[in-house]
């Protein structure tokens, strides 16, 4: 195996250098970081030996777009809180430590962003509020938990507990943009062979089943009404001025329909009533219950386990759910729970809540390990997804 130069920061905060055989780049970075360095530089003594790039540096279809065209991604700002929770955890000033990954970061947009953060910590604001200054970055979330760590001074857990938060939520979400691949695959090429029959092969059957003297079968019939439709209005039948303006009629008002649709869906009461149809969806509904509450539990508890207040973590965890159902019923615990109500009880009567889900967070209420329960109940449904 070839050998690798590097340049880390050990637990001391220390730079150290050496080298490390691995058959790659990469797996000399991750042979490195079990040994609790935190990896700045890789490069091969081969010629052919590309740099590793940076942890920060990785890739992605989504992120947040600043100056230039650049993108920080969520996988970089989880790298980072990683990164800043070892470095803390050595004894590293935190300004000291943001000067490091300032320096190493290799995404231009991203290492703006933390030089901004940087100089903003070094004129005496707290690092909560330089977050809290591009939340284009860094969600409500990640700024009220360093908030938390910051009062507590316990902000290297505090981190490291954000970072572990932020890795599973991210297997979670690509475990179900993979799951969602093929069923919509399969939607599309049925669809795609539904037209294919209606165009093509019911009009070969149609002049055969209009001869006949008895009438057709009603779903016979309707089918043929089908056929005929999109013969007549989503293909040219004639190269005629009505002929041709047909599809075009057609498709405008599919595209304007749709549109329409999506603008739709984009307000309040669509969002809300869409969600409500997903829930009652067989298969479908029980997937996306279990997604959002593994969302909600992992959420919820590593707030509380930070520090936040109650109140204040169920609207950070409201927030940061994208099914309306749930986050309207989180309003409403929100509410209950603030004059004076035990958590278990408006979960449970909102209805939207399994009831292990409640029990479980009753228990944890009584035995005043609420954190720890909520995050098992994350934990029970992440295997479920899995």
């Amino acid at each position: 195996m070839p050998d690798f130069k590097y340049t880390a920061i050990d637990r001391n905060g220390q730079q150290a250098n050496g080298k490390i055989d691995a058959a790659s780049a990469e797996e000399a970075r991750k042979k490195l970081m079990a040994k609790g360095l935190m990896v700045t530089a890789v490069t091969g003594d081969a010629p052919s030996a590309k740099p590793a790039p940076a942890p920060g540096a990785k890739p992605a279809k989504k992120g947040f777009s600043f100056g230039g065209g650049g993108k920080v991604t969520s996988d970089e700002v989880t790298t980072m809180a990683r990164q800043l929770a070892t470095l803390l955890m050595a004894g590293l000033p935190l300004l000291r430590a943001l000067e490091l990954i300032h320096k190493q970061e290799r995404n231009p947009a991203f290492k703006d962003v933390l030089g901004a953060i940087t100089d903003s910590v070094s004129q005496g604001n707290n690092f909560s509020e330089a977050l809290a200054a591009h939340p284009k970055a860094f969600d409500r979330l990640f700024v009220n938990m360093v908030k938390a760590g910051e009062a507590g001074g316990v902000l290297d857990k505090v981190l490291g507990r954000l970072a572990g938060f932020r890795e599973k939520a991210q297997r979670i979400q690509k475990k179900v943009k993979s799951a969602m691949v093929y069923p919509a695959v399969v939607v599309s090429v049925a669809v795609v062979i539904v037209i294919v029959l209606l165009v093509k092969v019911v009009p070969a059957f149609q002049n055969l089943l209009s001869a006949q003297k008895t009438a057709m079968p009603p779903l016979t019939a309707f089918v043929v009404n089908i056929s005929q439709f999109l013969q007549d209005w989503m293909l040219p039948s004639e190269f005629s001025l009505v002929g041709l303006l047909r599809p075009v009629i057609a498709y405008t008002v599919i595209f304007g329909g749709a549109t329409a649709a999506r603008a739709w869906l984009g307000t309040e009461k669509g969002k809300e009533i869409f969600d409500r149809i997903l829930f009652k969806v067989p298969k479908l509904g029980g997937f996306i219950q279990i997604v959002t509450v593994s969302r909600f539990a992992r959420t919820f508890g590593t707030l509380m386990a930070s520090g936040v207040p109650i109140l204040q973590a169920i609207n950070i965890t409201r927030d940061t759910l994208s099914n309306v159902v749930i986050a309207e019923a989180l309003e409403r615990v929100h509410d209950r729970v603030r004059d004076g109500e035990p958590l278990s009880v408006p979960l449970e009567q909102s209805g939207v809540f399994p009831q292990m889900v409640t029990s479980m967070i009753q228990v944890g209420e009584e035995t005043g390990q609420l954190s720890e329960m909520l995050n098992r109940v994350a934990d029970i449904y992440d295997e479920e997804v899995d």
